[in-house]
């Protein structure tokens, strides 16, 4: 079983809907565990145009080689309506592999570590969310390029919509007070 990251990222239709719904497809995969999941992120479009993105960092545990893994992504990727018209077109969903366990692949194909994954706030930030003390291979440790990204825009976005919640913490702020009520929805 080898232990990789794979980072996800989604900006039309119900981009934070279909996040949530390609990681339970993810799981529901017999030679995939979900190990954890980060939180989820709103950010701008990075050589690209059109809508915010919304980004996450799945951890997961494989029996898969690499390259099935991909196929795999590719996969999961189509049964979303991925099309890829031209480079960094907007998508329904875009599955990527960030690291392999402690692989260094490079074939046409397929780069492991993911060869944008230092420059591209989107998927650092939540990957070293779900791993501090994470090493890149060859690179170093993932939080020693925080630095370079931290101009680009990202925000994490609170994945409950329960409408209750929301006046809760609405009415919590307006009064500066921590409502005594558990956040339910998390």
């Amino acid at each position: 079983m080898t232990v990789a990251y794979l980072g996800l990222g989604a900006n039309l239709g119900d981009a934070r809907q279909t996040l949530k719904d390609a990681v339970v497809c993810l799981a529901q995969q017999r030679t995939i565990t979900v190990l954890a999941k980060s939180s989820l992120y709103r950010t701008a479009p990075v050589d690209a145009g059109g809508d915010d993105y919304f980004n996450c960092v799945v951890k997961i545990e494989t029996s898969l080689p690499a390259r099935q893994l991909l196929r795999l992504c590719h996969t999961v990727e189509e049964q979303f309506g991925r099309e890829r018209p031209y480079r960094n077109a907007p998508r329904t969903l875009d599955l990527d592999i960030l690291l392999y366990g402690d692989s260094s692949i490079d074939d046409a194909d397929l780069i492991v570590p993911h060869p944008r994954l230092t420059e591209r706030a989107f998927v650092l930030v939540p990957l070293i969310e779900l791993d501090v003390e994470l090493v890149i291979p060859l690179r170093g440790r993932a939080d020693a390029f925080l630095g370079t990204v931290q101009d680009q825009r990202i925000e994490k976005v609170a994945t409950c919509q329960c409408p209750m919640l929301a006046a809760q913490r609405a009415t919590s702020d307006a009064s500066s007070t921590a409502s005594n009520k558990p956040d339910t929805c998390r």
